[in-house]
């Protein structure tokens, strides 16, 4: 509550403070201090006498606003005085206005459960879909279906899956996918193969023609997708991985500077545990052009498995500069916390 009687004193302490130093000569010493003495008072004075007129939310800490405008007020002879008068006024009655935005509120539209694309099944969480057991299994088969429109990178670990769950239909129909996929790059391998033996039949051995390097460079890519589709288990495995690797140094030979096949060639040596010569293919790859940020993760899983951390976060830190997928952030947030 306003109390003039404290603003009226304050008034009174201020001219007391001015009038000080003329009834006690001036330049003496004491004079000086009944102005100190007495303009400390009057600013205390006035800023208990303001401080009602200021809103409540403004006025916190109240110690501390209360401390600021006696501060002002005194360290600022009467220029202070006024202007903390003046500030207050203007604060308690030119304020602008505050408009109150209110949030509209919209109908949502109901929802049938029973409205559903009819189409194929969205790829995100169709592994955890496919493990429901308390999905019907209609719904399961439509689900495992619509996998042979997808890559056989993203389906045949889906499908391996499968073939542990209890239905045995559809353990059947998963392996049954999976002898698909497996079938049609088998029967691509035997193609090749005889186009390979009738361009080198064509064309001779001592110096192969462009048959027989196009037929080499497809059989390194095919046997190389026993590997990246996980089509090939065990012992099948090591043999794709041979067949690969063999194919690719033919071609090599013929073109040392092809870097997307040194690429290759990293990523088979370092499946085979060959690391050292894995990571020199990584590095000529990277010598003959290849952007950075396609080899740096392989660089990175291989300098991890040699247990080097050090060359491994500096490679994480490299990859984390530039542009990379977003699949490899959780992993680059990972090591960025170490």
């Amino acid at each position: 509550m306003l109390n003039s009687k404290l603003g009226l004193s304050a008034v009174l302490m201020e001219l007391s403070a001015w009038s000080g130093p003329v009834l006690l000569h001036d330049q003496s010493d004491t004079a000086l201090a009944s102005y100190l003495l007495l303009h400390a008072v009057a600013s205390t004075l006035l800023a208990l006498f303001t401080l009602p007129l200021l809103p409540k939310e403004q006025t916190q800490p109240r110690s501390a606003v209360l401390a600021l405008m006696v501060l002002c007020s005194y360290a600022v002879p009467l220029v202070g005085f006024i202007g903390v008068l003046a500030a207050v006024l203007i604060l308690r009655y030119h304020r602008p206005t505050q408009t109150l935005t209110l949030f509209e509120s919209l109908q949502l539209p109901e929802f049938d459960q029973h409205q559903r694309l009819t189409g194929a099944f969205r790829q995100t969480g169709l592994g955890s879909f496919l493990g429901n057991r308390d999905v019907p299994m209609t719904s399961r088969m439509r689900a495992m279906v619509s996998l042979q429109h997808v890559s056989g990178r993203v389906a045949s670990p889906l499908l391996r899956n499968a073939l542990n769950d209890p239905s045995e239909d559809l353990r059947l129909l998963a392996y049954g996918m999976l002898d698909s996929l497996e079938q049609r790059i088998s029967r691509a391998v035997d193609e090749e193969l005889q186009a390979l033996r009738i361009a080198r039949a064509r064309e001779g051995t001592a110096r192969p023609g462009p048959r027989t390097l196009k037929a080499v460079q497809h059989l390194s890519d095919l046997y190389w997708e026993f590997i990246y589709q996980d089509l090939a288990q065990g012992d099948l495995r090591d043999y794709a991985i041979a067949q690969s690797l063999h194919y690719c140094d033919e071609v090599l030979k013929l073109q040392p500077k092809n870097a997307p096949l040194w690429l290759r060639k990293g990523r088979l040596l370092h499946s085979l545990r060959r690391f050292d010569e894995a990571a020199l293919a990584y590095q000529r790859c990277v010598r003959l052009g290849l952007p950075p940020t396609r080899v740096l993760p392989y660089q990175a899983e291989l300098s991890f498995e040699r247990r080097d951390i050090v060359r491994t976060y500096m490679l994480i830190a490299q990859l984390d500069a530039g542009d990379s997928l977003p699949r490899l952030r959780p992993i680059i947030d990972y090591w960025k916390t170490c």
